[in-house]
């Protein structure tokens, strides 16, 4: 844990319970840990609502915590879920759960308790994808997020140690079915184990590798911040300039890492685009050939001047969110936006005092224009202005905070309190962690 520093004087840390070996033991590890430096260690379950005996599962590991004096609270997955896509619906769902509740109630730690195997499978897994250094280098020792720092203090322990600190222990845990499920590729994975290890490639060579390709990754991440740091600008309204030439003088891989960081952050996406379409993008970014716009990761890029501007594709920013007098949300996966404790009047046979947060689209750019011709004049570029956040009423648009904009009619009234341009992944991090 140290290693993974630094903590408080008095750390406290949350760790990510499943009730599986892996997740227990940790939690009784961190515990000790956390008790020695007299901090507090929190056990969060997520209740995924996928199998009939999730509850009764979370509620055993909360009877199997509560008699170790260890905290613990269940946090359900609430709301219809995918047919198709489940398991990655699922591991979103749990991070936004196990997050939110760690930024809601002020923990800067959140532990997993991914261990030696895991990381294995997750470089054949990524290898059989086609990655790159960016992908083999698989799971970070520490990531740092814009609420939470996760960490994964077990990736160079292996399974066995595990289950056999539990036995020691005496404390049982859960087995999931769906760790025997072959409809998912990381269950198959597991079956060659013994196959591969025939030949050489066991969970700790592979795991070795992908440390490996770790220091290569956090050395090109180095060097693709330092040419984010002379040929980026971001704007708070969410979209980004790049200085082509720089990247055109610049390393191949370095300059795909670039433009990776800038799709993400200007996506809003949690991780990159896969290594072929970067790849066409830079080509056609090295032979000119981005004068008509292209789209890719959520976001538009075209060059517009001497400049590459990439911003949000208009069709992909399309949540749309009930608005809470008092709430704070985060839309579209990049902005948070606190909403002010008054109401916006609603509009004479509109629809009552409903007020709803989406993108101002072109529809939208075009009233608000209408009804205040200075906007036209915004350096804000055309391709960026539909993909704005925008409070909308039964008359229309009632605010748009980049702009300056509030209808006459509801000037009397607060929208908008707040609002501040956060992606999932800055333009540049801390770089990568190696296990």
């Amino acid at each position: 844990m140290a290693a993974l520093g630094p903590f408080e004087p008095r750390p406290q840390i949350a760790v990510g319970v499943s009730g599986g070996p892996d997740s227990l033991a940790l939690c009784l590890l961190a515990h000790d840990w956390v008790k020695s430096s007299s901090g507090r260690a929190v056990a969060l379950t997520v209740d995924h609502r996928l199998r009939p005996e999730s509850r009764a599962e979370a509620r055993q590991v909360h009877a199997w915590l509560g008699d170790r004096r260890i905290p613990h609270h269940i946090l359900v997955w609430q709301g219809p879920k995918p047919r198709s896509g489940i398991q990655a619906a699922a591991r979103a769902a749990r991070y936004e759960l196990l997050i939110g509740w760690c930024r809601d109630h002020g923990l800067l730690h959140l532990l997993f308790a991914h261990q030696l195997e895991d990381q294995a499978e997750t470089f054949l897994l990524r290898l059989a994808r086609g990655s790159g250094v960016e992908g083999l280098a698989a799971m970070a020792r520490v990531s740092e997020g814009a609420d939470v720092r996760v960490l994964r203090p077990l990736l160079a322990v292996p399974q066995a140690r595990l289950t056999a600190t539990l036995r020691a222990r005496g404390q049982p845990w859960i087995e999931d079915p769906s760790n025997r499920n072959l409809a998912y590729a990381r269950v198959r994975i597991r079956g060659l184990w013994p196959a591969l290890a025939a030949e050489g490639l066991d969970a700790r060579r592979l795991a070795a590798t992908a440390r490996s390709m770790g220091r290569a990754r956090d050395a090109l991440e180095s060097a693709a911040a330092d040419l984010l740091a002379r040929a980026a600008t971001v704007a708070p309204e969410g979209y980004a300039y790049l200085d082509p030439a720089a990247l055109a003088r610049s390393p191949m891989e370095v300059a795909l890492r670039a433009l990776a960081r800038t799709l993400m952050c200007v996506g809003g996406r949690g991780y990159p685009p896969r290594l072929e379409r970067l790849e066409r993008l830079h080509g056609a970014l090295i032979a000119g050939e981005l004068a008509k716009a292209r789209t890719l990761w959520g976001c538009r890029i075209r060059l517009q001047g001497p400049e590459l501007l990439v911003c949000r594709e208009v069709a992909a920013a399309s949540q749309r969110i009930a608005v809470v007098p008092g709430a704070c949300v985060t839309w579209d996966g990049r902005f948070r936006i606190a909403i002010a404790d008054r109401r916006l009047p609603s509009g004479k046979g509109g629809r009552g005092g409903r007020v709803t947060l989406a993108r101002l689209g072109r529809e939208g750019w075009a009233e608000v224009a209408a009804a205040e011709p200075r906007l036209r004049r915004t350096v804000i570029p055309p391709p960026v202005r539909p993909s704005l956040p925008a409070l909308w009423d039964g008359r229309g648009v009632a605010e748009v905070p980049h702009l300056g904009y509030r209808r006459r009619a509801a000037r009397a009234a607060a929208g908008v309190r707040s609002i501040v341009f956060s992606p999932p992944i800055p333009l540049a991090g801390t770089g990568f962690s190696v296990a």
